[in-house]
Protein backbone atom coordinates (compact mmCIF):
# COMPACT_ATOMS: atom_id res chain seq x y z
CA UNK A 1 0.00 0.00 0.00
CA UNK A 2 2.69 2.43 0.65
CA UNK A 3 4.35 2.31 -2.65
CA UNK A 4 1.28 3.21 -4.03
CA UNK A 5 0.72 6.27 -1.91
CA UNK A 6 4.67 7.53 -2.43
CA UNK A 7 3.56 7.38 -6.34
CA UNK A 8 -0.04 9.20 -5.98
CA UNK A 9 2.06 11.71 -3.84
CA UNK A 10 5.28 12.01 -5.96
CA UNK A 11 2.34 12.48 -9.21
CA UNK A 12 0.45 14.78 -7.12
CA UNK A 13 4.08 17.11 -6.00
CA UNK A 14 5.55 16.50 -9.47
CA UNK A 15 2.70 18.18 -11.73
CA UNK A 16 2.18 20.76 -8.42
CA UNK A 17 5.25 21.61 -8.00
CA UNK A 18 7.78 20.79 -10.25
CA UNK A 19 4.97 21.34 -13.37
CA UNK A 20 5.44 18.33 -14.69
CA UNK A 21 9.11 18.60 -14.99
CA UNK A 22 11.32 15.61 -13.29
CA UNK A 23 14.12 15.16 -14.50
CA UNK A 24 16.61 14.93 -11.66
CA UNK A 25 14.60 11.89 -10.38
CA UNK A 26 12.49 13.02 -6.95
CA UNK A 27 13.85 10.44 -4.24
CA UNK A 28 11.91 9.20 -2.45
CA UNK A 29 14.25 10.10 1.02
CA UNK A 30 14.45 13.83 -0.31
CA UNK A 31 13.68 16.41 1.81
CA UNK A 32 10.79 18.60 -0.30
CA UNK A 33 11.37 21.68 1.92
CA UNK A 34 15.06 21.56 2.07
CA UNK A 35 15.50 21.11 -1.60
CA UNK A 36 13.13 24.00 -2.57
CA UNK A 37 10.51 22.15 -4.38
CA UNK A 38 7.73 22.87 -1.64
CA UNK A 39 7.60 26.44 0.85
CA UNK A 40 5.34 26.14 3.51
CA UNK A 41 2.53 27.23 1.41
CA UNK A 42 2.82 24.02 -0.68
CA UNK A 43 3.37 22.66 2.41
CA UNK A 44 -0.44 23.33 3.20
CA UNK A 45 -1.71 22.57 -0.40
CA UNK A 46 0.36 19.04 0.28
CA UNK A 47 -1.65 18.75 3.47
CA UNK A 48 -5.04 19.50 2.10
CA UNK A 49 -4.44 16.93 -0.81
CA UNK A 50 -3.35 14.08 1.51
CA UNK A 51 -6.67 15.01 3.81
CA UNK A 52 -8.91 14.31 0.64
CA UNK A 53 -7.51 11.72 -0.87
CA UNK A 54 -6.74 9.62 2.07
CA UNK A 55 -9.90 10.53 4.02
CA UNK A 56 -7.60 11.28 7.13
CA UNK A 57 -7.39 14.73 9.09
CA UNK A 58 -3.28 15.78 9.58
CA UNK A 59 -3.74 17.43 13.73
CA UNK A 60 -1.43 20.41 13.70
CA UNK A 61 0.88 18.94 16.47
CA UNK A 62 1.70 16.07 13.44
CA UNK A 63 2.80 19.11 10.82
CA UNK A 64 6.50 18.15 11.27
CA UNK A 65 9.37 16.88 8.90
CA UNK A 66 9.42 13.55 10.18
CA UNK A 67 6.25 13.40 8.72
CA UNK A 68 5.69 15.23 6.06
CA UNK A 69 9.51 16.24 4.51
CA UNK A 70 10.06 13.71 1.94
CA UNK A 71 7.68 11.04 0.00
CA UNK A 72 8.70 8.05 2.72
CA UNK A 73 7.79 10.30 5.62
CA UNK A 74 4.33 11.28 3.85
CA UNK A 75 3.59 7.53 2.40
CA UNK A 76 4.54 5.53 6.09
CA UNK A 77 2.48 8.49 8.00
CA UNK A 78 -0.73 8.25 5.51
CA UNK A 79 -0.39 4.62 6.23
CA UNK A 80 -0.28 4.62 9.76
CA UNK A 81 -3.18 7.48 10.12
CA UNK A 82 -5.04 5.07 7.53
CA UNK A 83 -4.58 1.95 9.96
CA UNK A 84 -5.47 3.93 12.72
CA UNK A 85 -8.81 4.99 11.02
CA UNK A 86 -9.16 1.20 10.27
CA UNK A 87 -8.22 0.31 13.98
CA UNK A 88 -9.86 2.87 16.06
CA UNK A 89 -13.24 3.23 13.73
Amino acid sequence: MTDSVATEIRTFIVGNFLFGQDQGGLADDQSLLESGIIDSTGLLELVSFVEQQYGIRVEDRELVPENLDSLRNLSQFVARKRESVTTNG
